[in-house]
């Protein structure tokens, strides 16, 4: 039996990994149900995203399982500048994230545990009406297109080892596949209007490492320490743009390293009742390493004489950022559970460098969830409201995109488990 498990969970894995394909705005969760619990999942980590949020926990999970989660992320985006008399609304797209995760235990699941992952960790993106944006190509009012897609898809083989009946330790590698396409205009003349066209679309691969460890001292707590380490993503592409036509070499390659932060979490998870459990968590994120700025690297001779450092530097400047997580489960039934929480998700981006292509706000979110279970089926549901504050941004000398930024998200979440066992 554990042999045809083995099978079919691989089987699977490799059949929805092929066809995965990331979405363009950033997950602050993975697993439906630690969606339902905002995120709070590190000292609780018991079912199958245990290999995102805490290797560890895949001692946790109960007998081999596999189990596909959709989480369809859907933003409503504003700018104002009224210099330029702009109101401005993102388009109403629905970015689709797909994932699974396959766990089995080894050994007879005595000590050693083993689990696998593909599943979308992160991306950020956006899209506008060009024609709401015209203003900035100066009296012709050209209508430039302005979009940003950055994604990756990871594929994750993690074990967990039980030290003990108390504690538990984990690692999990991270293998990213990143993708990144991009639209905007550009000012060829240094005149502050924009009258070329700028697009690019690359991909690359980057590998790191997660780390996990779970502490049980008593029946009703439990506590988790999570680390992930820096992931440089080495992507490579093809540019265009409409300002070197007349030389031509309107196409050029492009290489450009981009990196996701060294991120480090701790959680715990109180169960007062059998029915009832409370968890809590702070995650921290290191963006000022590897987000400060972001070189482009032209292979066109063309491009690599006209264009200086400066033009090919994108400055980011982004801090450090902590999110604060809260979440509770009920158990209504056996088969029934409910689930709620709450995060806070500030902006990493300072005011001088903001613009809309890579937005940048502060997050209130609420989260709501249950889940069914029907013998070896179980039925997951996860919600999430990303509150955005407005941020109101001056004009920086980095080039920034002054005016009132606005940004809310609607996340919901569908999974399906099923378990071997």
């Amino acid at each position: 039996m554990r042999k045809r498990a083995s099978l079919i969970i691989l089987s699977l894995l490799i059949f929805f990994a092929s066809s995965v394909f990331a979405n363009g705005l950033s997950l602050n969760s993975i697993g439906t149900r630690a969606i339902g619990m905002g995120g709070a999942y590190i000292g609780l980590a018991n079912d199958y995203s245990a290999i995102y949020w805490n290797p560890a926990g895949l001692t946790r999970v109960q007998g081999p399982q596999v189990s596909i989660f959709v989480s369809d992320i859907m933003p409503t985006g504003t700018y104002k500048f009224d210099t330029y008399g702009i109101n401005a609304e993102m388009k109403s797209n629905h970015y689709i994230s797909p994932n699974i995760m396959g766990y089995l235990p080894l050994f007879c699941g005595e000590k050693l545990f083993v689990g696998l992952g593909a599943f979308v960790p992160a991306g950020l993106g956006a899209e506008w009406e060009g024609s709401d944006l015209a203003a900035f190509s100066g009296p012709a009012g050209t209508a430039y297109e302005w979009m940003s897609k950055i994604g990756v898809f990871n594929i994750s083989p993690g074990v967990s080892y039980k030290v003990s009946d108390k504690i538990s330790v984990g690692a999990a590698m991270n293998v990213f596949y990143g993708m990144m396409d991009m639209k905007r205009p550009v000012d060829s003349n240094e005149d502050h209007l924009m009258d070329a066209q700028y697009e690019e679309s690359g991909s690359g691969l980057g590998y790191g490492l997660s780390l996990g460890l779970l502490v049980k001292p008593i029946d009703m707590l439990s506590v988790g320490l999570s680390f992930k380490t820096k992931t440089t993503v080495k992507f490579e592409g093809t540019a265009s743009n409409t300002a070197f036509q007349a030389s031509n070499a309107a196409d050029t390659d492009y290489e450009r390293d981009l990196a996701w932060p060294m991120w480090i979490g701790g959680g715990i998870a109180f169960c007062p009742t059998k029915k009832l459990t409370i968890t809590a968590d702070v995650q921290y994120s290191k963006w000022s390493e590897t987000e400060e700025k972001i070189v482009t690297d032209y292979k066109n001779n063309v491009w690599a004489g006209a264009m200086s450092e400066e033009d090919r530097t994108m400055v980011l400047n982004w801090e450090d950022a902590t999110q604060i997580r809260f979440g509770s489960q009920y158990k209504l039934t056996e088969a029934l559970a409910v689930r709620a929480g709450y995060y806070s998700d500030p902006a990493p981006a300072p005011d001088e460098t903001v613009n809309i292509i890579f937005p940048s706000i502060s997050y209130n979110a609420i989260t709501a969830g249950a889940s069914y279970c029907l013998g070896k089926v179980s039925l997951d549901l996860g919600l999430e409201y990303l509150m955005g504050s407005d941020r109101e941004i001056a004009q920086s000398a980095l080039g920034n995109m002054p005016g009132t930024h606005g940004m809310s998200i609607v996340v919901a979440s569908f999974g399906l488990t099923y378990s071997f066992k």
